[in-house]
C-alpha cells in the first residue's frame, strides 16, 4: 500500500512539476509527437496500402496470371517499364481458342483512361476506364455482377453495343433509376446498358467502380489507338497447377509469335501474386526510411528531454533539498525524476499517436480506401517512449538522489 502511495504522489508531483514548466515541456513533448507521428503516420499508410494490395490481389486468386506487352512497372524511385511489341487481336484471340490446358482465358483491352459517359443530362468527370473484354473478363479481373447479366456469344461475336457499367456510374447517372436496359453515351457512340458491377472501391480491382466494361471486338472497332495492345487474363483450375499452366501458356504463345529457340521473349507475363510481392518488397524501403526518420527525430528529442531534467534538477535544488530533510530517500527522489520524463514522453507519444493515424490514413484512404488501425506500431511507439523517457532521465534523475541535503537547502 505505502508502494502504491509512494508512487501516486511521484505522479503527482511530476504532473505538477510539468504544469509548471509548460513551455518548455510543450516543446519537447512536440519534438516527441513529430517523431512518432513520422513513425506511427508513415506505417499507417504503408499497412493501408498492403491491406489494400491484399484484398485487391486476393479477389484475383493466387492461380492467376496475365500476358500483356509489358512490365508492370510497379516500383517507387526511378526505371522504365520494358514495353514489347502490341500484342494483336488475333495473336490473343488464337492463344484463347489453342490453349488446351484446363483454365479460364480471357482477352481485353484498354480504350480509355479517360473517358466521359453521359446519360440524358447527367455526365460524368473525364475519368472513367472503358474496357474491352471478352466473356470471361470479369472472373479472371476478380469483378462480380450486382445486377443484369454479362455478354452473350453474339454480342461478343458482333460488337454489339452493349455494356457493363461500375457501381459508381450506376449513382451518378441513374440516382434511384434502374440502369438496366438505359441508353448511355460513352464520347460518341452509344451503349445499351446490360449489367451493373458489385462495388469494389476506388482503387482494388485495376479500375474500381469507375469502369465501363464494352465486347472487346467492339472496342477493336472504336479504338483510336493506332497500334492497340491486348491482355490475356489466365486463371488456372487450382493453384497447384499454376506453374505448369504458366509454362504452357508461355510456349504456346511463343509458337504463335513465331519465336526461334533462344531468343528472349518478346512478352511479360505477371503472376498476380509476384505482383503483391513486388509491392511488398517496396514497402519495406518505405518502412525502413519512416523508422530511420522517426529514430533520429526521437534522438534530437531525447537529448532535449535530458538538457530540460538537467535544468529542473537545477531549478528544483532546495526543493530536493526539503523533501530530503523531510525523510525522502535517494530512490525517492531518482524515481520521481524518472517519472516525470517518462511522463513527458508519453504525453509527445499519446499525440503523435493521434496525429500519425489521422495522417497515415488519410493518405492510405487517399490511396485504397483502407482504414487501418495500427495496434502493432502503437504498442511499440508506446514502448519506445518509455524507454526513451528512463533513458534521457535516468542522469538527471541521479544527479538529483545524490545532492547533498545541507548544500541543497543553502542553494539560492
Amino acid at each position: 500500500m505505502s508502494v502504491q502511495m509512494n508512487f501516486r504522489e511521484n505522479v503527482a508531483v511530476a504532473l505538477q512539476s510539468i504544469a509548471g514548466n509548460r513551455l518548455r515541456t510543450s516543446l519537447t513533448a512536440l519534438i516527441i509527437a513529430i517523431g512518432i507521428m513520422a513513425l506511427v503516420g508513415i506505417l499507417t499508410a504503408v499497412d493501408g496500402v498492403k491491406k489494400w494490395t491484399s484484398d485487391a490481389f486476393s479477389s484475383m486468386g493466387a492461380n492467376s496470371f496475365t500476358i500483356r506487352n509489358r512490365g508492370t512497372g510497379i516500383k517507387f524511385g526511378g526505371g522504365r517499364r520494358k514495353t514489347y511489341q502490341s500484342i494483336r487481336y488475333e495473336e490473343a484471340d488464337r492463344f484463347k481458342k489453342t490453349f488446351k490446358i484446363p483454365a479460364l482465358v480471357s482477352v481485353n483491352t484498354n480504350v480509355s483512361g479517360g473517358a466521359t459517359v453521359k446519360f440524358n443530362d447527367i455526365k460524368t468527370n473525364p475519368n472513367i476506364s472503358v474496357i474491352g473484354a471478352d466473356e470471361n473478363y470479369l472472373v479472371t479481373a476478380g469483378y462480380k455482377l450486382g445486377a443484369g447479366r454479362s455478354f452473350s456469344l453474339s454480342e461478343l461475336q458482333y460488337g454489339a453495343n452493349v455494356v457493363i457499367i461500375g457501381d459508381e456510374l450506376k449513382t451518378k447517372l441513374f440516382k434511384k433509376l434502374d440502369p438496366i436496359d438505359q441508353v448511355i453515351s460513352i464520347g460518341a457512340n452509344k451503349f445499351r446498358v446490360i449489367g451493373v458491377l458489385a462495388t469494389k472501391g476506388s482503387s482494388a480491382g485495376m479500375g474500381g467502380d469507375k469502369i465501363c466494361i464494352i465486347p472487346v471486338f467492339k472496342a477493336k472497332q472504336i479504338n483510336t489507338s493506332k497500334n492497340p495492345t491486348f491482355t490475356i487474363g489466365v486463371t488456372a483450375s487450382t493453384a497447384t497447377v499454376l506453374d505448369a499452366t504458366a509454362g504452357e501458356a508461355t510456349s504456346l504463345f511463343r509458337n504463335i509469335r513465331r519465336l526461334p529457340i533462344g531468343r528472349e521473349d518478346n512478352f511479360e507475363m505477371t503472376r498476380s501474386d509476384s505482383i503483391q510481392q513486388q509491392l511488398g518488397d517496396q514497402m519495406k524501403f518505405m518502412t525502413w526510411g519512416g523508422m530511420i526518420i522517426s529514430l533520429i527525430t526521437l534522438l534530437g528529442a531525447s537529448i532535449g528531454l535530458m538538457n530540460i531534467m538537467l535544468v529542473s534538477v537545477t531549478e528544483r535544488t532546495r526543493e530536493i533539498g526539503v523533501r530530503k530533510a523531510l525523510g525522502a530517500t535517494p530512490a525517492v527522489i531518482r524515481k520521481q525524476f524518472l517519472i516525470e520524463a517518462i511522463v513527458i514522453c508519453l504525453i509527445g507519444c499519446t499525440v503523435g499517436i493521434v496525429l500519425g493515424i489521422a495522417g497515415g490514413n488519410l493518405v492510405a484512404m487517399g490511396i485504397s480506401g483502407s482504414f487501418v488501425i495500427p495496434w502493432t506500431w502503437m504498442t511499440l511507439s508506446i514502448g519506445l517512449c518509455s524507454v526513451i523517457g528512463l533513458l534521457s532521465g535516468f542522469y538527471p534523475a541521479n544527479k538529483a538522489s545524490k545532492l547533498d541535503p545541507v548544500e541543497a537547502l543553502r542553494y539560492e
